[in-house]
């Protein structure tokens, strides 16, 4: 394809995005993206239509695998070429199959039984739904600063105004505390709590790990008041946090995990609840009191099986880019501290919180223009996110923290506090 053939191709996206999906959104993409707009991918790399590469460190934390990952992209061949959609009137070989694999690989003992979801909002909602059947409460309990999703069911337990505002009232019965051990025991004073919903890294909410001493307290005052502990591990599941689990790894015993984003590979979107047998009584006594009509669809369940094998492979891998970006990423701080207050993380989940929001959003924008694709905490921001893939080498990982140190050097003065601050 010819440069004017590729500019083109772009001009033609954007323009669709504008007229028919939205002008922010043209605008958002066109300027992240320098004009130009993705085109293919491979491994932690993209490929944009002006004929740039860039890294793929960002896109909210699907591509754990990195892009196009071989056996996911065999599993779902061979799937494709089989039983590509689900009658939904007979039972399904790849769908039981994931089922078995998710309950094997999170633990076989207590959390045996499966929901299947498209994304993130549906595990949640689910998870709640069944909370509330299963226990004949109405209350939730969450932490202020999650994020649980823009669904209107999922929004309520969200934390950030900036979504809720225009929708509220919200549906009822959710309460916000603070993660501090302090606010736990007044939330349960009613005792009429169906569940708590946690986050152990609150992604969205400006990558922010909650301590394990909060999460545990918080898991034993809902077990000892008769309510669930629901872990939202959608963004920090599947090892991205290191762990298989987060909240498993911080002691607490979560009465469902929720797990979505990078479960499907980066290849097909997925999401799954997985539960105690006391939880999903209600879906167990009745499997349609909550249904979609592609939950567990095979093309979705085949990368789910392929995405839990190749995870545990590259665990290893995980360990040694998580020591890197750690070390990297404190360097950078003590290198432009007039730029980066702080930086949070874990794993390969990690947040650069900058002075303002302005000079987050220039840095991101450079980085684009400089080939390394971030993703931005839309509720926190002035954090930027960098979720690099498992499959990144040491080089990718060394170059993504090169660009990032050459764009904060080269912040313009206008953007920098002490500029700002001067009369």
């Amino acid at each position: 394809m010819t440069a004017d053939a590729r500019g083109g191709t772009a001009r033609r996206a954007l323009d669709l995005t504008r007229r028919h999906l939205s002008p922010q959104l043209a605008l958002v993409y066109g300027m992240n993206g320098s004009g130009a707009i993705e085109m293919n991918g491979e491994g932690a790399r993209i490929r944009l239509s002006d004929g740039r590469g860039a890294l793929d460190f960002g896109s909210y934390a699907v591509t754990l695998l990195g892009q196009r990952h071989p056996a996911v992209l065999d599993a779902v061949r061979r799937e494709l070429d089989l039983m590509p959609v689900s009658t939904r009137v007979l039972g399904n070989r790849t769908t039981a199959d994931l089922a078995g694999a998710l309950a094997d690989w999170a633990d076989p003992e207590r959390l045996t039984k499966v929901w299947l979801g498209l994304n993130g909002c549906d595990a949640v909602e689910a998870a709640l739904k069944i909370a509330r059947l299963a226990t004949g409460r109405t209350r939730v309990v969450a932490v202020e600063g999650a994020y649980h999703g823009k669904s209107l069911g999922a929004l309520a337990a969200t934390w950030n105004a900036r979504y809720r505002r225009s929708l509220e009232p919200l549906l009822g019965g959710v309460a916000h505390i603070p993660a501090d051990t302090s606010a736990i025991s007044g939330a349960f004073a009613d005792g009429e709590v169906a569940a708590v919903l946690v986050e152990p890294v609150q992604g969205e909410g400006g990558v922010r790990p909650l301590e394990s001493g909060f999460l545990r307290a918080l898991a034993d005052a809902a077990h000892e008041h008769g309510a669930f502990v629901l872990a939202d591990e959608i963004q920090t599941g599947l090892r991205r946090c290191g762990p298989r689990l987060a909240s498993i790894a911080a002691g607490i015993r979560p009465d469902a995990v929720l797990l979505g984003k990078a479960l499907g590979g980066g290849v097909q979107p997925l999401s799954a609840v997985l539960a105690t047998p006391e939880l999903y009584a209600p879906l167990a006594a009745d499997p349609f009191v909550h249904t979609t009509t592609f939950s567990g669809h095979p093309l979705g369940a085949a990368a789910g099986i392929a995405s839990l094998a190749a995870v545990e492979e590259l665990a290893p891998r995980g360990e040694r880019l998580a020591h890197l970006f750690a070390s990297g990423l404190a360097r950078l701080a003590q290198r432009h501290p007039d730029l980066i207050t702080e930086i949070r993380g874990r794993g390969l989940l990690w947040g650069v919180e900058f002075a303002t929001p302005a000079v987050a959003g220039e840095v991101l924008t450079e980085l684009g223009r400089h080939g390394l694709v971030v993703s931005p905490c839309l509720g926190q921001p002035e954090v930027l996110r960098l979720l690099p893939p498992l499959v990144a080498t040491d080089e990718e990982a060394e170059e993504a923290l090169a660009t990032l140190d050459a764009v904060c050097a080269a912040v313009p003065e206008e953007f920098r506090p002490s500029a700002v601050a001067a009369p």
